[in-house]
Order: C-alpha cells, then structure tokens, then sequence
C-alpha cells in the first residue's frame, strides 16, 4: 500500500538524517503523533503535507517517491 510505502521511505531518509521522529516534526512543524501515524502508513497525508516532509529531509517530491 502506497501510505505504508511512503512511510517506510520517509522513515529511512529521517535516520539517515540521525534525527528522531520528534525533532524532526519540531523542526517541520508537525505535531510528532501525527507524524509518527504518517511514518506508520496509517494516515492518507495531503501533499501539502508531504512537501512539508520532502522539504524538511531536504529531497524533491520526486526523490522522496523514488523506488514506491
């Protein structure tokens, strides 16, 4: 499923960052719950959403969905 998958994908990009899921929301101004939930592939995010993430593992939309 494409929520699952880009949770998975979002999750490897933050790590490689060495950021927690927590100071990574701080610093996209997310709230870390929902975050989490997106990271889980429990939440259909709007692609407002996603630019906010994209943004913030400082990747293109396009890369973020690369290999989904």
């Amino acid at each position: 499923m494409i929520t699952v998958d880009l949770g998975h994908r979002i999750r490897e990009l933050r790590q490689k960052m060495g950021l927690s899921q927590e100071k990574f929301a701080l610093k996209i101004g997310m709230d870390r719950t929902y975050f989490a939930s997106v990271e889980n592939g429990k939440r259909n995010i709007a692609i407002v959403n996603i630019k906010k993430i994209a943004d913030g593992l400082n990747v293109t939309l396009s890369e973020l969905f690369e290999g989904l």
